[in-house]
């Protein structure tokens, strides 16, 4: 089977440490952000539009099973996401591991630290804590305006890292 290279939107952020390769497809104002790794190799992984996979975030894929992220959705520091799907508007906290045929209902928010099991199907709207991850109760006004300004204020700050308004000095280890 050819190589895959990534697809990225020309309006994608990719900080300078991530890691971003195969079968991979970045959508517009969507960010991927220091030495965050996105590893298409065994099937697709697809970025939705305004999307922000923050700093040292994991995702990968299964043979024939892809991780399909979508539009508006804060990915915070350090979580993995393996060969899942998540749904439009989530915000999946800091540390949560996602693992493989998860699907997250659309508005939902994954609490850091989480371990959402294999299999999980979480419902539209719902708030997801634990380990494992079980819902606790439906996502209220306060989380919903969370979920939206996550995903702005990475637009913005991506805009700005585009721009170089922060200057990557290079190190060896």
């Amino acid at each position: 089977m050819p190589a895959r290279t990534p697809v990225v939107h020309p309006t994608a952020f990719i900080a300078p440490s991530a890691v971003v390769l195969g079968d991979v497809t970045l959508g517009p104002r969507s960010s991927v952000w220091y030495q965050a790794v996105l590893r298409g190799d065994m099937a697709p992984i697809v970025i939705g539009e305004a999307t922000n996979l923050q700093d040292a975030t994991i995702v990968h894929v299964d043979e024939g099973k892809p991780a399909l992220i979508g539009a508006r959705v804060g990915v915070g520091h350090r979580v993995i996401l393996h060969a899942c799907t998540v749904e439009d508007e989530c915000l999946i906290g800091m540390g949560a591991i996602l693992l493989n045929d998860v699907h997250v209902g659309t508005g939902s928010v994954i609490a850091a630290g989480a371990v959402v099991p294999e299999g999980m199907r979480v419902p539209p709207g719902s708030l997801v804590m634990g380990v494992p991850a079980r819902v606790v109760r439906h996502v209220d006004d306060g989380l919903r305006a969370r979920i939206k300004g996550t995903w702005e204020h990475y637009v913005e700050e991506a805009a700005r890292h585009r721009r170089g308004a922060f200057p990557v000095e290079r190190t060896t280890l």
